[in-house]
């Protein structure tokens, strides 16, 4: 169990590395475009799609991302309100439906990128399934991470116990 850990955690940080590169990259490639475009009035055809792809693939990783870190809108407080047994029925339904989205990404996304590898960016001249090809890549990841909430409590973060915390410190450091 060990091992699979250390994959996990590899895999965490090399997608974690790739989102912030590519994050990166999107920012230094936009900055030379606003200099270029202002100061010599002349904008690189690559630029504009470029940073634009980068986008497209920074919003998928961070669609799952978001799922790792329990980062996404909950009806937490509509689902507190209801019995024990019926909010752990409705958190599996909702991991399970998210982990359902992910594969219908793959899926779907795995033949849209197919159809659309015939096609070419002009600006990059690449074929436009590298464009596509983060939808199927995303929803392995949600799937991935999907998997590993489903061994874990709950869907969100439960922000109100850290401001509960956070109150309860702040009232004890005052109090001193």
């Amino acid at each position: 169990m060990g091992i699979l850990k250390k994959i996990k955690l590899l895999i965490d940080k090399l997608f974690l590395f790739t989102a912030l590169t590519m994050l990166s990259v999107m920012v230094i490639v936009i900055v030379i475009q606003v200099f270029s475009r202002q100061l010599f009035s002349y904008t690189p055809s690559w630029s504009e799609e470029l940073s634009r792809v980068l986008l497209i693939w920074i919003s998928f990783l961070g669609v799952a991302y978001g799922v790792k870190e329990k980062l996404h809108i909950a009806l937490g407080l509509f689902v507190h309100m209801l019995p024990k047994p019926v909010q752990h029925i409705l958190d599996l339904f909702s991991k399970l439906l998210l982990i359902g989205f992910g594969i219908m990404m793959v899926y779907y996304g795995y033949q849209f990128t197919v159809l659309m590898g015939g096609s070419t960016m002009p600006g990059l001249g690449l074929k436009s399934s590298y464009l596509y090809a983060c939808i199927p890549i995303g929803g392995v990841f949600l799937i991935l991470y999907g998997v590993e909430l489903l061994f874990q409590r709950g869907l969100y973060k439960n922000y109100t116990e850290e401001i509960s915390e956070d109150e309860d410190y702040g009232n004890n450091h005052t109090a001193r």
